[in-house]
């Protein structure tokens, strides 16, 4: 199992556990070292989940809104579609950004959570008003997507071609 599946998994079971769970019993159930689930732990709190470490295991602190990140590619003509297709599916598109090879990551937050906002952010696009970051790295590019569940997280990522990350570590 790669470190990403173990990560999710481990993650569904701290959120679907009442009582904490042990990293001694997570290390048992993946065949891993106590070590390994204790960098794993750190990676999920990396990405925004917020576990405490007890005396007796993990838990989650707060309910927390599943998020991934995908990376895309699509022409201009097609962004529309993209993100439509996003919030059809259930999904909130926080934010995009690019890995600029001088400047590093410039991002710029959206919240787009339905079809009217979609087509706002469009006409601002359309109109000149605002430049897709897409265009600096040849229409390459990423999204915070967040929403209700897991699944839909799934789904959207089937939907779209794309890869979606827990955390950015592939």
């Amino acid at each position: 199992m790669k470190g990403n599946e173990r990560r999710k998994e481990i993650l569904q079971t701290i959120i679907s556990t009442e009582k904490p769970v042990s990293a001694t019993k997570l290390a048992e159930e993946y065949s891993v070292s106590r070590q390994v689930i204790v960098q794993d732990v750190a990676l999920i709190r990396a990405a925004g989940y917020e576990i405490i470490s007890t005396n007796r295991g993990y838990i989650l602190s707060a309910p927390h809104t599943p998020a991934r990140v995908f990376k895309v590619n699509h022409t201009y003509e097609q962004m529309e579609d993209e993100l439509n297709t996003i919030v059809d599916l259930g999904g909130t598109v926080v934010d995009v950004f690019i890995w600029h090879k001088v400047y590093g990551k410039l991002s710029g937050r959206l919240d787009l959570d339905s079809r009217r906002k979609v087509g706002l952010f469009m006409d601002d696009i359309r109109s000149g008003r605002s430049t897709p970051l897409m265009k600096v790295t040849d229409d390459y590019h990423y999204h915070t997507v967040e929403a209700d569940d897991e699944e839909t997280l799934d789904i959207i990522g089937e939907t779209l071609g794309a890869k979606g990350y827990l955390v950015d570590d592939d």
